[in-house]
């Protein structure tokens, strides 16, 4: 991309005319509270300007977020909560049921974010609220084994087509960064291949762009990492088979894995095309190198057993998170048994927490996962998709606006960008400024949707078709006013 600029919050500001290639999106994008655009800056609607077109103002969030602004960077405890990819300030929330949110000012929101993923069965599920409030009861922590550690790594083995062996961690960066120095100890190997727009959490390695070549050498976005530390990550663009093909030839035998999202979450909703996952596969396997699927997003998401079960492809490694905590701080990796009996005590490998297996998280981890095996909400979930992806083509259509609509099961993006998203560049071409519009529209209709356009918006077990079709509606009223 040329001529583009990247605009950090205050302090930081930078506005680079260099020659900027394939960006990792969402970790310079928006885990630095920043976002890409292109055209006029995505301002903040003013109190007069809510009020000039019907809206209401946020006049108790303003306040919480300017006292939050006080004691906290940015006022946010994750950058992409900040609005930056839509422009103005943060709502506060105050409580959530179900498939609503209520926020300080007093206003009920139908979710699409649920916190980024993990609500899939919405909040506040009376069996996740149930077994919570009874190991709290046993106490928060111990620092030692539980049988409850034991019976959630069950559940996910049980669950996942490649997982012999699991280990529970806090996060889902957790997870792939232990994994990533389980693929290198394993294979003795230190390269490891990553593709632009893949968001696999803010290890130091994994935070690098791409340079003008197919497979550069990784440079790292965030201030902070060096230059030592994302020297060995290769980032290629999604679904290039021929970049792959070419990163193998020139480097196979010095890689130790090449980790990917197999749905895309973090670019907005992406597929990949068989053909890449059968040439990931291949080459991989035919270059002792590991296949790392994150499925933090995917996993128990767009079906029990995950991505992997969906797409047919065959992993060395799994990395967990969101769904798997059931709302609550957990992560997870797994795979092979053979790789994983390299992780300390059984093998040399180190990895530890304190907080690990947590049993809190345990306890919800393990309500979600047998609720979602036992009520199997899936064929569910796939209608209400469905409904909701066929109402905002058919808004979008009538108010004029170039788009395209991804949908894998209860997961999708409206992307305001008329060509089919198939990697980050062209996800980067979208008109982020109208997706802000688009945002706000939305919010005043008291529909609360992914504050950035490369974040996917989640459905969940309690939405209802009344919750969808008053979204239709909202987005109609939104995307009219886009057009007009």
């Amino acid at each position: 991309m040329r001529g583009s600029c990247v605009r950090f919050a205050r302090r930081s500001a930078i506005c680079s005319r260099r020659w900027i290639a394939t960006i990792d999106v969402r970790s310079i994008c928006f885990k630095t509270d920043c976002f890409l655009k292109k055209g006029p800056a995505i301002s903040a609607p003013s109190p007069s300007d809510l009020a000039s077109r019907g809206a209401r103002p946020y006049p108790a969030s303003h306040r919480a977020f300017a006292r939050a602004q006080e004691l906290i960077p940015g006022g946010v405890n994750s950058p992409a909560r900040a609005f930056g990819g839509v422009g103005g300030e943060p709502i506060f929330i105050e409580r959530a049921d179900g498939a609503y949110l209520w926020d300080v000012d007093g206003r009920r929101y139908v979710d699409f974010i649920g916190s980024w993923g993990p609500m899939i069965l919405g909040h506040r599920h009376p069996k996740v609220v149930a077994a919570i409030e009874s190991a709290l009861l046993r106490g928060t922590s111990y620092g030692a084994p539980t049988e409850g550690e034991t019976r959630l790594a069950e559940l996910i083995v049980e669950a996942a087509p490649t997982i012999e062996s699991v280990r529970l961690v806090s996060s889902g960066t957790e997870a792939t960064m232990s994994a990533i120095r389980l693929a290198r100890g394993y294979t003795g190997r230190e390269v490891i291949v990553k593709f632009a727009g893949n968001y696999h959490g803010h290890a130091d390695s994994l935070l690098v762009a791409a340079g003008s070549a197919a497979a550069t050498l990784g440079v790292p976005n965030s201030p902070g990492v060096t230059r030592g530390a994302a020297a060995d990550t290769l980032v290629l663009n999604y679904n290039s088979v021929e970049e792959l093909e070419s990163a193998f030839a020139r480097r196979g035998r010095e890689i130790a894995c090449v980790i990917l999202e197999p749905i895309v979450g973090n670019m907005g909703c992406v597929r990949p095309s068989d053909a890449f996952l059968r040439a990931l596969r291949d080459l991989t396997e035919r270059n002792d190198s590991l296949l790392i699927f994150d499925e933090v997003i995917t996993g128990f998401r767009v079906g029990y057993g995950g991505a992997q079960q969906l797409l047919g492809i065959r992993p060395d490694l799994t990395t967990l998170g969101k769904i798997v905590g059931g709302g609550l701080p957990m992560g997870a990796y797994g795979g092979r048994r053979d790789i994983m009996n390299r992780v300390l005590p059984a093998g040399p490998v180190f990895q530890a927490g304190t907080l690990s297996g947590n049993p809190l998280a345990v306890a919800a981890g393990i309500a979600t996962l047998e609720t979602l095996r036992d009520e199997s909400p899936y064929p569910r979930l796939e209608a209400l998709g469905a409904r909701l992806e066929a109402g905002l083509r058919q808004a979008a259509m009538a108010a004029s606006i170039p788009h395209t609509l991804a949908r894998v099961g209860s997961m999708m993006t409206l992307f305001f960008h008329p060509e089919p998203v198939v990697d980050w560049p062209s996800a980067s071409r979208c008109d982020t400024a109208r997706y802000g519009r688009y945002f706000w529209g939305l919010l005043d209709r008291d529909v609360y949707m992914p504050c950035s356009q490369f974040e996917a918006l989640f459905v969940s077990a309690a939405h209802s078709e009344a919750d969808i079709d008053h979204t239709v509606a909202a987005a109609r009223e939104a995307l009219s006013a886009l057009g007009s």
